[in-house]
């Protein structure tokens, strides 16, 4: 079931709870309490990722999150990165992100979608600037779930992306094989395993069958 995000629900959480449902029912060990939950900012963010433990955080509401990562949801990640690459160099639109990257997607808004495709478009003078959060918006977001993503907590990001100016969003979950394509915050096709992940506008001519895909989870036969 997918669990809409409705802005201003909780205009300011009084509770950890509150707190909670307000970034998306995400598990409370990913949010960080230094600094206090409502002040952080994306100084907090740059000297979360400084510090010995590298926590990679998104920053909501003036909140740190960690973001969810594990094993098979990268290795996903990267075959999608690296098709998308494979497509760059014959069709020079742009550059792709990981999943490493910060992007700032609004002021007091850090986002870190798994995979980002950036149009030189968005660039000044074609080049990619030495920051250590991006701001230029994608116009391709890719998300890989992980099992500690939350319905709620996906829904309120597409929301953030698609007003922020992303055209198309790719939500991919793992342990079904199957995808959802998003061309608006409410409107998107579901995809199980024969489906194609299509680059439409954003990446035209771009084509990934989920069946490669998913396959690059397993050893190929000999």
């Amino acid at each position: 079931m997918i669990v809409r995000y409705r802005p201003g629900r909780v205009t300011e959480p009084e509770t950890f709870a509150d707190l909670l449902e307000r970034l998306g029912d995400v598990p409370p060990e990913r949010v960080l309490l230094r600094p206090p939950p409502g002040s952080a900012t994306e100084d907090d963010v740059v000297a979360a990722r400084r510090q010995p433990r590298k926590r990679l955080c998104e920053l909501i509401d003036g909140v740190l999150v960690e973001k969810a990562m594990s094993f098979k949801e990268g290795n996903l990640a990267g075959v999608i990165l690296v098709r998308i690459g494979n497509y760059l160099l014959t069709n020079d639109l742009g550059i792709v992100v990981p999943g490493d990257s910060q992007i700032r997607f609004r002021i007091g808004l850090v986002r870190i979608p798994d995979v980002s495709f950036v149009p030189w478009s968005r660039f000044p003078d074609d080049e990619i600037p030495d920051d250590p959060i991006g701001g230029q918006i994608p116009t391709l977001a890719v998300e890989v779930l992980s099992k500690s993503n939350r319905p709620a907590e996906i829904d309120r990001k597409i929301a953030d992306y698609f007003t922020a100016g992303v055209k198309l969003v790719w939500v991919v979950e793992p342990r079904d094989c199957t995808a959802r394509v998003y061309t608006a915050a409410t409107k998107f096709k579901a995809l199980d395993e024969t489906g194609t992940l299509d680059g439409r506008r954003v990446l035209p001519g771009f084509k990934l069958p989920l069946a490669e895909l998913f396959a690059a989870t397993k050893r190929r036969k000999r």
